[in-house]
């Protein structure tokens, strides 16, 4: 994952490091569709509770080159399928997830004994963050 300038990374932090609203973009065959999601930012990436069998996740699969946009913000990134939420190894970053999303992540929208309730991790590559006139390239 890409690592941010500290100036950079405080922006995102305060303004993505919580339960943040953002759009995300997948393409299959040549057509980009885009939705959005909830997600979480913490170190270079973006965490999203999602369906391994969503189209989102299928388009990844084939190509996993995304774009995703927020406040003052968008960028490129690689979409990473981390697994089942319930892997040890997701355990860090989920409990994270569930203090992010504990307004809404118990309310029967995610069945969380489903091992295709998963974790995608958005790694960043390039983008661009405006913060108070000023443009900070990532």
């Amino acid at each position: 994952m890409k690592k941010l300038e500290p100036a950079v990374e405080k922006i995102m932090t305060e303004r993505f490091g919580k339960d943040a609203i953002i759009a995300l973009a997948t393409t299959c065959d040549e057509v980009p569709y885009v939705r959005y999601v909830d997600a979480y930012y913490e170190n270079g990436a973006f965490y999203i509770i999602t369906y391994a069998l969503s189209d989102k996740m299928k388009q990844i699969e084939k190509n996993p080159v995304v774009a995703i946009a927020g406040e003052w913000f968008s960028a490129h990134g690689k979409g990473v399928n981390l697994g089942y939420f319930g892997n040890e190894e997701n355990q860090p970053i989920a409990e994270k997830l569930r203090t992010a999303f504990a307004e809404w992540i118990d309310n029967g929208h995610n069945n969380f004994d489903d091992e295709n309730t998963i974790i995608l991790r958005v790694e960043l590559t390039d983008g661009l963050l405006f913060s108070n006139g000023t443009r900070y390239e990532i």
